[in-house]
């Protein structure tokens, strides 16, 4: 598990190992039984759940959170045109925009699903999907996505803990994906989930919004592997996970637990010499004090990756650090390597009944060998959260780390960890 590690990851397969034993030890003997009472009551004024804060809140701020309750809280559930305001990914900007079409058939037993987006960056991308999320009494769900995407410019400062900025570069990545996913809950807390795709990514320069005096990734990393080829190869993708997920609400977790652990293969159907496999672990706790007024939040992932002799992960794939999602001190994909860690630790303490107050310490590395991991790279700060009882819409963050101040905007929660929830594999690695 990745809160608390203090030694070196030696070997991957044991680390997913270990996480599950512990998910399933943990969910059976004190997750589940807490579970109904982290969950919304139905018919519970919302007064009765939310924290009421340390000052009296404004009437703008209530009816703002009212607003956006209605209306962006819902996810799945309404049918028809929507507008979604968030971003796609790390480096896309603070504030994407995107509209999008739901219907829901044969009594809400499935669902189909389009959309498209643009981010403040220039970032693109569409999805359409098809589910069927209540088989077997709701024991089972499969589905089906395409998503095609065009990032640019996305940052590239080489591999390892000791790059610089100066070495800052910049590409272009398009990509089409299709993915089946079948998830299986034993336990309503409790998702282990099996899906297989198709890959197809595109590596080219950056143009339109492209930075100036910045170095294409192709021109400042000439000899890596990547650019050794006329594209980038096509990888089936195949992930097995599992889940046990205790928090009250998602998008905005006051109380509850998180256990993940998940193991995937890329496999390069081309040359065979992008082939890798990809280890997961992760864990999140929120504890609640003084009736909700604090709650204090722990994270920590790890990501590893292996490959044969002969073998090497594209740079596009390999787990990366820095950004509003991992160390907020850091500029998104500051750093890139085969293995990851990251920990986070905030506490949030409710100004108003829809704004926290929130301070936060990040700390994690990354290595080409996971006997090297540790938790060099940090960063330390504070920010505003506005949040309903269900989802946070809007936070600010001022961090500090070894290369100055970064101020983050975004329109998510900071621990909304959208990897669980993600149905298809995604080119560049998304924190």
């Amino acid at each position: 598990m990745a809160v608390g590690m203090r030694r070196p990851i030696t070997h991957a397969g044991t680390l997913i190992r270990g996480l599950v034993v512990a998910a399933i030890t943990l969910g059976f003997t004190c997750v589940a039984p807490h579970l109904a009472a982290a969950q919304e009551v139905p018919g519970t004024p919302p007064s009765a759940i939310e924290a009421q804060g340390f000052v009296a809140e404004p009437d703008l701020f209530t009816r703002l959170a009212l607003l956006v309750d209605r209306n962006l809280s819902k996810g799945d559930v309404s049918n028809g045109h929507y507008i979604d305001l968030g971003t796609m990914m790390p480096d896309a900007g603070g504030v994407g925009v995107g509209t999008g079409y739901r219907r829901w058939y044969g009594g809400d037993t499935a669902l189909v699903h389009g959309s498209v987006a643009v981010s403040q960056r220039g970032y693109k991308a569409a999805q359409a999907r098809f589910e069927l999320p209540s088989l077997a009494h709701s024991r089972l769900g499969l589905g089906a996505q395409f998503r095609w995407q065009d990032f640019a410019p996305i940052d590239y400062f080489g591999a390892g803990p000791a790059t610089s900025t100066a070495a800052r570069s910049e590409y272009r990545l398009q990509s089409k994906s299709v993915v089946g996913v079948a998830t299986l809950r034993p336990m309503r807390w409790m998702d282990v989930t099996a899906q297989i795709g198709w890959l197809k990514p595109s590596v080219m320069v950056s143009s339109g919004a492209s930075r100036r005096n910045i170095a294409p990734t192709g021109v400042a990393f000439a000899g890596d592997p990547v650019f050794a080829g006329p594209d980038a190869p096509t990888f089936v993708p195949a992930e097995v996970s599992i889940t046990i997920d205790g928090r009250d609400f998602p998008s905005h977790p006051t109380r509850g637990v998180l256990l993940r652990g998940a193991a995937a293969q890329y496999d390069d159907r081309d040359t065979g010499a992008f082939t890798f496999k990809r280890y997961e672990s992760e864990a999140a706790g929120f504890l609640p004090i003084g009736g909700g007024r604090v709650v204090l939040a722990v994270h920590g992932w790890a990501v590893a990756t292996e490959t044969d002799p002969g073998q090497t992960v594209p740079f596009y794939l390999q787990p990366s650090l820095g950004g509003a999602n991992t160390i907020r001190g850091y500029s998104d994909y500051r750093f890139t390597d085969r293995n990851m860690v990251v920990v986070n630790a905030e506490a949030r303490i409710a100004m108003m009944t829809h704004l926290d107050f929130a301070l936060f310490a990040d700390a994690g590395n990354v290595a080409a060998d996971r006997r090297d991991l540790n938790f060099d790279k940090q960063s330390y700060g504070a920010g505003l959260r506005l949040h309903t009882r269900r989802i946070t819409f809007a936070r600010f963050d001022a961090a500090r780390g070894d290369e100055g101040w970064r101020f983050v905007f975004r329109l998510t929660d900071p621990l909304d960890l959208s990897r669980l929830s993600r149905r298809a594999a995604v080119a560049p690695f998304v924190p």
